[in-house]
């Protein structure tokens, strides 16, 4: 490998390990055409990989993918073998096969959750595989085993993760084991429901009301007119009173 393209598969890698959680060993999906396309550039998957990804690799493949390969018939007999000496992961489709690239988009879901690397020249499922975040792409190009820079929607993935408007993986999973350590955690397609306590009366509503208090009327003579107040008048100070004349002033008066 060439300095300058190793540079590059080590940023690419740490991208991969830094945001989205990827650890080894490394687990690849493979799939017929990356198959086809090492055995006529002399390329040997299960030596190049590990020596690429500076660790330890796990192929691996899925039913419908070799399924495929048989159907393709004997032009792809070589690739088959190749495929066939991979570890087969379980997908939905066993007794229904269906097309490799479908089988492979469906085993990532939206997220990729177990950190898939993709292996594959198929152009379409390329395509899908770009709009899921943190799916890092394996392609063969003028005989070298490359690793695709990561897409925008991988970018902008972690540019919210960062301005924290998105959740991270790893708060994802730190985030469920709490839940099912407290026994929140709730089944695919089952809601909860909190019940609502009955409430009693409204205890303010069973209170008699007041009655209000009646003015009283002000009391009135037998005339009917309002009875007067009395005012007595206070005695300025230092006034001087005089005395009462007796009965003998009075008489020789």
């Amino acid at each position: 490998m060439k300095i300058k393209r190793q540079k590059q598969a080590k940023k690419n890698i740490s991208f991969y390990k830094y945001n989205f959680s990827f650890r080894e060993p490394f687990q690849i999906l493979v799939d017929g055409t990356f198959c086809q396309a090492a055995l006529k550039n002399k390329i040997q998957i299960k030596e190049q990989m590990p020596k690429y990804l500076m660790g330890e690799v796990h192929l691996c493949t899925t039913n419908c993918a070799l399924k495929e390969l048989e159907t393709l018939g004997k032009e792809l007999y070589g690739a088959k073998l190749i495929l066939q000496r991979y570890q087969v992961r379980k997908c939905a489709h066993f007794k229904d096969p269906i097309p490799a690239s479908e089988c492979l988009l469906s085993m990532l879901g939206k997220t990729n959750p177990h950190h898939y690397f993709v292996a594959t020249q198929d152009h379409t499922l390329t395509t899908g595989l770009k709009e899921i975040p943190g799916v890092p792409l394996f392609y063969i190009i003028l005989n070298t085993i490359v690793l695709d820079k990561p897409s925008q929607v991988s970018l902008d993935h972690v540019e919210k993760v960062q301005l924290g408007e998105l959740v991270s993986p790893d708060q994802q999973e730190s985030i469920r084991s709490l839940k099912e350590e407290q026994g929140l955690a709730q089944k695919d397609g089952e809601r909860r429901f909190r019940k609502r306590k009955r409430k009693g009366p409204n205890p303010l509503s069973c209170l008699k009301k007041k009655k209000k208090a009646e003015p009283t009327p002000l009391k009135k003579t037998e005339e009917g007119q309002k009875k007067k107040r009395s005012r007595h008048k206070r005695r300025k100070s230092g006034a001087v009173v005089p005395p009462a004349a007796s009965s003998e002033q009075m008489k020789d008066s």
